[in-house]
């Protein structure tokens, strides 16, 4: 590969920008902390986004804050069904705009939004009370990504320490929804946000991300028919019937990561398409044959397949396994979509954006970057697939997220933060702040 042409950094500015980094790490951790202590789960994001929103503006920006509407996004390539409706459901946006474009604009994007906490009796700490121990600071979202997000507004806010700021066009984009749909990424596109590339600080340890799968979420209603425990035989029980149709569709899951199904990506993953039965939830009485059921399902979808054809694929095993399994005859079912309808994709390591982030990666950290093939979902396929914006993900080394005790390096998080400065000062040039 080529490297791309961009020039140095001056040694003395290079020297100067990384110090102020270095002198902004007990901002940094200040910051990751307080975003920890916002419970920004689904639909409860207004808080820690009222923060974001003050934040960008004390870094000077300009801000755009604006709702994630349905309505405005379903005609939209990428869209996905919601999982609820929430009020004041906002991103938040914060432009720099240079006084002279010189160099390539860029996104740098994170999401509020964390997943559930799971049993809180399991954590060793409340879990939106951030802990600092052996250099790691735990809560929820601490990695995932509340860390990226630290990373970069002190990124920026280093800059502006040493009196630069970009010569291109930025923006700052605090987003909701990454957790189960992506509609707060494609809001940003239907804003008419586009930029020369995009840089998620996603929680990978430092490895560039540059192949993802798709992800499509989907609900089964499984029916069976009633009966009293006297008579167990006369019904069917929804509920072990939804477990024996959940085994039958994980058949198709193993006819994905055949050697001979791998993109090239993934040649060497065994088993990079995954399928999980995340919920489960039927009966009406201890006493009563289950009539209902319903299994909400996570299943990884192979890069370059169509989410339609992933569903269609989908919907046959099921229905080909109620056909073929006995435990199945006389149940019924329906297939519903609710959250991920999400198509996989890859990023070209040759691109200027990808080499010069490795480039960067080496300057900071002394030796060549990993590159990850995700075997799960990001934003960057909103930019890359249907924004015409390259992007990759590349952030601080994390444990548990999704997980009880997750937590995130602090030392990592500050590596990352320096790896962001040198390449935004790289990928957008330089200007003296001031007007």
């Amino acid at each position: 590969m080529n490297a791309p042409a961009f020039a140095p950094l001056d040694a003395a500015i290079e020297a100067e920008l990384l110090a102020s980094v270095d002198a902004l790490e007990p901002d940094l951790v200040a910051l990751l902390a307080t975003l920890v202590r916002f419970p920004s789960l689904m639909g409860e994001e207004t808080s820690a986004q009222d923060y974001m929103e003050g934040l960008f503006r004390g870094l000077g920006l300009k801000v755009d804050r604006f709702e994630v509407r349905d309505d405005d996004l379903k005609a939209m390539p990428g869209y996905a069904p919601p999982t609820g409706h929430w009020a004041r459901h906002d991103n938040v946006v914060g432009a720099h705009l240079p006084r002279a474009t010189i160099g390539r604009s860029l996104i740098l994007n994170g999401h509020i939004d964390v997943v559930p906490i799971g049993a809180a009796e399991l954590w060793s700490a409340p879990p939106f009370e951030p802990v600092v121990r052996d250099g790691r600071l735990y809560g929820r979202g601490a990695g995932d990504m509340k860390a990226g997000i630290a990373a970069y507004v002190i990124a920026f806010e280093a800059l502006q320490r040493i009196g630069m700021q970009p010569a291109a066009p930025v923006w700052l984009q605090s987003v909701v929804e990454e957790e189960c749909t992506g509609n707060g990424a494609l809001a940003c596109l239907h804003r008419g946000y586009r930029a020369d590339a995009a840089l998620i600080p996603e929680p990978f340890d430092h490895a560039i991300l540059h192949a993802q799968v798709g992800v499509i979420w989907l609900a089964v209603d499984v029916y069976g028919r009633p009966a009293h425990v006297l008579n167990v035989k006369s019904g069917i029980n929804a509920i072990e019937a939804a477990f024996a149709l959940y085994q039958g569709l994980t058949t198709l899951r193993d006819e994905w990561n055949r050697p001979e199904r791998r993109h090239t990506a993934y040649a060497d993953h065994e088993h990079s398409i995954n399928f999980n039965l995340g919920r489960i939830h039927g009966g009406e009485w201890a006493s009563s044959v289950p009539t209902k059921c319903t299994i909400e399902v996570r299943c990884g979808i192979p890069v370059g397949m169509a989410a339609a054809d992933g569903r269609a694929a989908i919907e046959d095993r099921i229905a080909r396994t109620l056909q073929t399994d006995p435990r199945l005859a006389g149940v019924q079912h329906r297939v519903r979509y609710a959250g991920f309808q999400s198509e996989g994709c890859v990023v070209p390591k040759d691109l200027p954006m990808m080499q010069l982030l490795a480039q960067t990666h080496e300057r900071v950290m002394g030796s060549p970057p990993g590159w990850l093939a995700s075997t799960a979902t990001t934003d960057a396929r909103v930019f890359n697939l249907y924004g015409a914006t390259p992007a990759t993900c590349y952030g601080p080394e994390a444990t548990h997220i999704h997980g009880i005790d997750e937590s995130v390096s602090l030392p990592s998080t500050l590596k990352v933060a320096r790896v962001l400065a040198l390449y935004i000062a790289r990928w957008c040039g330089l200007e003296k702040r001031g007007r």
